[in-house]
């Protein structure tokens, strides 16, 4: 348990990709159990839901960055890109529960759902595409051998 918990509160040092998918399954566990509570209680209100929605991400925030620059860290980067990635998921999340970027649309029968403007639907898309190289960084591509300026090799380490 001491392991989890250093994993999702400390930034010192360097993990390997198996200790990062650890972190990112427990985050996600949380994040869905959450949400689905949230669900529950909510009884449809949507403003409630999206703001909501901002809280479990800023909650969220410090145990993503410490296993995020972990990972930066074994690749031998200080995290630059991984802090762009998490302010630019902050301030989507914000623009979402204000309604900003999105239009009220009548799909029949008196159902509105909200569909984004080209604009907010173009930055998605730029956000997405960031957060799949991300991805490939933080999940799949192997550190650097051997130690480096924040630390020894994990998986000598593990070894």
């Amino acid at each position: 348990m001491d392991s989890i918990v250093s994993l999702l509160t400390t930034t010192e040092g360097r993990i390997g990709r198996k200790q990062w998918w650890i972190g990112v399954i427990v985050l996600a566990v949380v994040a869905i159990v959450v949400s689905l509570l949230l669900g529950a209680v909510s009884f449809g209100n949507a403003a409630f839901l999206a703001w909501a929605a901002v809280a479990l991400n800023l909650a969220l925030i410090w145990p993503s960055y410490c296993i995020g620059i972990k990972r930066r860290h074994d690749r031998d980067n200080d995290g630059t890109d991984l802090k762009v990635l998490i302010a630019v998921s902050v301030v989507f999340n914000v623009i979402q529960a204000l309604g900003i970027g999105v239009t009220p649309t009548d799909i029949g029968n008196g159902l509105i759902v909200p569909v984004p403007d080209l604009w907010l639907t173009v930055l998605n898309l730029i956000f997405a595409v960031f957060a799949i190289y991300m991805l490939v960084q933080l999940g799949f591509l192997k550190g650097t051998t051997g130690a480096n300026r924040y630390g020894p090799d994990p998986l000598d380490a593990a070894a």
